[in-house]
């Protein structure tokens, strides 16, 4: 099998398993939310879960779909014309994916956690 045939699979591979993972991710976040919204949680808190979970599996599914344009793209046909397509594409991946860390996080990613408060003691 060719090198390029391998690095075209692989690209597609990585695609699947991306839009694997935000559709998984998609109906686990359904399935946890509706037992919360029914009996224990607040609505607003199971909401709040549901679309950190719905957030998380997106961030990761683009994740896999970036590497796949990147094998497909650079390994295949590195063109300079299918480059620049690359570039747009993970620029605006990279863009949706800050997005969706700040939102999830409310911080961005470069900045620390806030340290929890020690316990006060008795």
């Amino acid at each position: 099998m060719e090198f390029g045939r391998i690095a075209e699979t692989a690209g597609q591979a990585l695609d699947l398993a991306g839009v694997a993972v935000i559709v998984l991710g998609a109906l686990v976040a359904t399935v946890l939310f509706l037992p919360r919204v029914r009996h224990r949680d607040r609505f607003e808190d199971a909401y709040r879960r549901y679309r950190q979970g719905l957030g998380r599996a997106i961030l990761l599914g683009l994740e896999f779909l970036v590497a796949g344009d990147i094998i497909r793209t650079v390994a295949v046909s590195p063109t300079f014309r299918g480059v620049g397509v690359l570039a747009v594409i993970v620029l605006i991946r990279t863009f949706l994916s800050l997005s969706l860390q700040v939102e999830l996080e409310g911080r961005w990613p470069w900045h620390r956690r806030p340290r929890p408060a020690p316990p006060e003691e008795r």
